[in-house]
């Protein structure tokens, strides 16, 4: 017998944030996230709660919980797409068909209560979060703000009446094998007398982080379910940043001193945190300093890039990307990180595939969006 709850206090958010820890315990590739970090999140802290509404349930079997989901409507994402959407997401459950039906039937009945008639998902809690349910690549550990998941996962959302949207890429490139062929070399090259690439300006990192928000949302505007970042969101995230990504891993092109693209290479924290379970206390918060600042990490991942729209389909704004990947080489071989995950890519975006497969990245993880009409279901 089991038995749905909604979640509305603390103790039973804590219940859904812990469910994961305990539903992979015997996945040597889980990471369990800070406990400390979900938590904020899944708060009015996050910025996102400005336009963000969302609720999240547990299943119950025997008194243990054994499944959990949220469903939320953006008021961003309804400006864009129409106030019929919702989105679905933090799905995670035993591997058992009336779990996952109970867990849907809440989200969906919610949404519905909302004026949805479009989900997509999963989300946590939109698609500049946590996205996409893994499809490919569950023998590799996520990287830093990636999911994990089940390889089960797929076929019960396709019997919840899920159906594929579209696929994430995530792809992976060891730094000793980047490499640029002679033509490549040779454009690069051309472009290079035109375009400067300079290192991020701390002195007015707030401006900095703002021209980086115009940027991505003007390279990602076209882009499949795209919601722009708020000036908050990204203020935000610049806090998070300064304290984790040395300043030599975060560059901005300029063409005619006009900024026009961007990336940011981030220490892998999961890495870091690999071995504190979720908790930074007692002695967690300074295994995680000794880590990050003094010890490093070995890998890193490319969470954000974005080239101006009206550089994107252009020969220019692809060698731009190449040469911002080019300018993370030296930072990376200082800090002996010998691997980069570039995260994620639409499967769509074939200049950008292309482009890393010519320079050494193979793509190792997939996930997927989906998506579904309730009205077709009622």
């Amino acid at each position: 017998m089991i038995s749905i709850e909604k979640v509305n206090n603390k103790h039973e958010l804590k219940a859904f944030i812990n469910f994961p820890s305990l539903l992979y315990r015997d996945d040597p590739h889980w990471i369990a996230p800070l406990y400390i970090e979900r938590a904020e999140h899944l708060s009015q802290k996050n910025p996102a709660a400005e336009h963000i509404e969302w609720q999240a349930w547990v299943v119950k079997k025997e008194g243990r919980v054994v499944g959990r989901i949220s469903a939320q409507v953006d008021t961003l994402h309804r400006e864009r797409y129409g106030a019929d959407t919702g989105h679905f997401g933090m799905i995670e459950a035993i591997n058992d068909p009336e779990v996952f039906s109970a867990l849907f039937s809440a989200a969906e009945t919610w949404l519905k209560s909302k004026g949805a008639r479009k989900i997509t998902g999963p989300f946590g809690l939109n698609i500049n979060q946590e996205s996409g349910l893994l499809i490919e690549g569950f023998d590799t550990s996520p990287s830093a703000m990636m999911a994990h998941g089940k390889p089960y996962y797929a076929a019960a959302l396709e019997r919840q009446g899920y159906a594929k949207g579209i696929d994430l890429l995530a792809w992976w490139m060891r730094r000793t094998d980047l490499h640029f062929s002679p033509s490549l070399t040779r454009l690069m090259e051309q472009v290079r007398k035109k375009v400067t690439i300079r290192r991020l300006n701390r002195k007015q990192f707030a401006q900095e982080m703002q021209i980086m928000r115009q940027i991505f949302n003007s390279g990602w505007q076209n882009n499949w379910g795209f919601v722009p970042f708020t000036e908050h969101e990204f203020a935000v995230m610049g806090d998070q940043l300064r304290f984790f990504v040395p300043d030599d891993m975060i560059y901005i092109a300029e063409v005619n001193a006009r900024p026009c693209a961007f990336i940011v290479g981030l220490p892998n924290i999961n890495e870091a945190i690999a071995e504190l379970n979720g908790s930074l206390f007692p002695f967690g918060w300074a295994k995680l300093l000794w880590r990050l600042k003094v010890s490093g990490v070995r890998t890193a991942r490319v969470p954000l890039m974005g080239v101006r729209q009206e550089f994107q389909f252009s020969r220019t704004g692809t060698v731009i990307a190449l040469l911002l990947i080019e300018a993370l080489r030296d930072p990376f071989a200082r800090r002996r990180i010998d691997a980069l995950e570039m995260s994620w890519i639409l499967e769509t975006n074939r200049s950008m595939c292309s482009m890393l497969e010519r320079v050494g990245a193979v793509p190792y993880k997939r996930y997927r969006l989906y998506e579904k009409e309730l009205s077709e279901v009622e």
